[in-house]
């Protein structure tokens, strides 16, 4: 298990660059009105999801995407600092309460996709997904290495 341990956080970074790849991409397309790539036929819709008032924060003309580059950076950084530093006290912690908002956050946005908006957008399943598995990544590691 240990050989596996050392594949974890780079594995954590990967996720989390991929996510605030898709991030940047849907900020891109919310705000330059660039053609969105993606299926528009019954429960995936991505067109339905971004252009939902749930797609925006708090009533702005900001996308719920921006929150995504900040959570995926947050993440990418906390990530970097766990493989340079690992036994420094409290990044383990810092990762996995930032994991555990991310998982929670991701919750909340797939109930509305699937219940307030009655679609599915494919992006944002790709973003789900990637906190999803940083979220099972990062409690994977032991207590005694999540310092």
């Amino acid at each position: 298990m240990s050989d596996l341990k050392r594949y974890v956080q780079p594995s954590v970074a990967t996720a989390a660059l991929v996510g605030l790849g898709v991030s940047v991409y849907l900020t891109f397309v919310h705000f330059q009105a660039a053609q969105l790539y993606c299926a528009v036929s019954g429960a995936i819709d991505c067109e339905r999801v971004l252009r939902s008032g749930f797609a925006v924060i708090a009533g702005t003309t900001v996308p719920t995407s921006v929150a995504g580059i900040v959570w995926f950076a947050v993440g990418t950084v906390l990530t970097g600092a766990r493989i340079s530093a690992p036994s420094r006290p409290g990044l383990g912690r810092a990762q996995m309460a930032w994991s555990a908002v991310g998982l929670l956050t991701v919750l909340y946005l797939v109930f509305i996709e699937i219940v307030e908006i009655g679609a599915i957008c494919a992006w944002c399943t790709v973003a789900h997904v990637m906190v999803v598995l940083i979220f099972i990544l990062t409690v994977t590691i032991r207590p005694s290495t999540a310092t």
